[in-house]
Formats: structure tokens, C-alpha cells, sequence
């Protein structure tokens, strides 16, 4: 796969259709398929593997080829060399639970998107001079709605804040009307053992309350 000649357009995009980022920790590849559509046929434009799954490429190879139009990737990439491997795998997205200054620069030099994770003011300014195209605001349990609301008020008004951990249907309003660009969402979207349907009917929820 050739490197995105825009990651910056790539993000934007798939935001613009809809900022949620699915993140399928426990993922197998054999249910890679099932839940990936169920998910893309409910409007999820952004899909993340977590490396500490089970043959986490396996899954992101397997998602990529069914789904290019989406953009997917991994999730808890903590150093470069698991940049370039999900770069191998066809993965366009790297997410982090921490910024790591080393992992956004080879994402970068591999075209791809990369997000990663701030909860302090400090880290935000300087995931973004490192070059990051969003925020991951994690853990979003210890970031209330008005402190994104004040980080919101210091940030470049393009700067993407995405709040993860402990997202539901019922807390992202909150949120967005402090400033949340969008979301991850994790165990309240997928957990190891739900199966197709019932990962649908948990995205139609995230989906409805979001465009509410």
C-alpha cells in the first residue's frame, strides 16, 4: 500500500462522515468480517484494532482489504517499529493511549494518521507541534466535560479532541457541547463474545445519540 498522500484530507473525511472510532479490543480475525460490516453498515467511517488483541494485524489486514474505503488501523501502538508494522499490515491509523514523539514522527513518515493519547494540557500542546492530526483525550473517566470546555479554550479550534474511555450513548452530549471533536468507544461498542447483531445495535444507539 502506497502511503496516503494526505493523511490530514483522510482524517478529515472519515470525521466528516462520522467522528466515532471503534475500537475492538479482543477482536479475533476470524470475526473480523462479521463485525466490520456490522459496523460499516451503521456509518462507522474510523475502526482501530488494539495491538494487545489476538493477531491484531491478522484482523487489520482482513478489515482493509474488505473494507478500503474505511479508515482502520491499531490502537495501544506504544513504539515505531509497531507503526511500521501496522503499516505492513495496510493499517492507515495509529492510535495511542500516550504521546510517544517517536511514534507520531514514523507515522508521519509513513503517510499515515495518527492520534495520539494527551490528558493534560501540556502533552496536548506538544502531541500537535510533533505533528498529530487529533487528540485522544484518555482516560476521558478523569476528563470531565469542562475540562475539555477549557482545554477547547486554549487549543487550535481545528486541533480534533476525541474523548475515550467509559463513552456511552448517554455522556457524549455533555461532551460535545464542551468541545469533543468526537469518540472512541470501547467495551460500551464491542467486548470479546458479542457477536455481530449485537455489536449493530449497540452502534445504532452510538449513532442515534450522536446525530441526536
Amino acid at each position: 500500500m502506497t502511503p496516503s498522500t494526505n493523511p490530514i484530507q483522510t482524517l478529515a473525511q472519515a470525521m466528516a462522515q462520522l467522528p466515532l472510532i471503534a475500537i475492538l479490543r479482543g477482536l479475533t480475525p476470524a470475526e473480523a468480517p462479521d463485525i466490520g460490516e456490522a459496523l460499516v453498515s451503521c456509518g462507522f467511517a474510523i475502526i482501530e484494532v488494539p495491538l494487545n488483541s489476538p493477531k491484531p494485524l491478522q484482523s487489520i489486514a482482513t478489515l482493509t482489504a474488505q473494507f478500503p474505503q474505511t479508515l482502520i488501523g491499531a490502537g495501544t501502538v506504544l513504539n515505531a517499529q509497531q507503526v511500521k508494522d501496522v503499516y505492513a499490515a495496510g493499517g492507515r491509523l495509529i492510535v495511542s493511549p500516550n504521546f510517544n514523539p517517536a511514534v507520531v514522527a514514523q507515522a508521519l513518515a509513513l503517510g499515515m494518521v495518527v492520534l495520539p493519547g494527551v490528558a493534560t494540557p501540556t502533552e496536548a500542546f506538544a502531541a500537535l507541534d510533533a505533528g498529530a492530526h487529533g487528540l485522544k483525550l484518555f482516560p476521558a473517566e478523569m476528563i470531565s466535560p469542562a475540562t475539555v470546555k477549557a482545554m477547547r479554550a486554549v487549543l487550535p479550534q481545528d486541533a480534533a479532541l476525541m474523548p475515550v474511555g467509559g463513552i456511552t450513548p448517554d455522556n457524549m452530549a455533555a461532551y460535545r457541547k464542551a468541545g469533543a471533536s468526537g469518540f472512541g468507544l470501547g467495551s460500551a461498542l464491542y467486548a470479546p463474545g458479542r457477536n455481530a447483531e449485537q455489536v449493530r445495535a449497540a452502534a445504532q444507539k452510538f449513532v442515534q445519540a450522536f446525530r441526536g
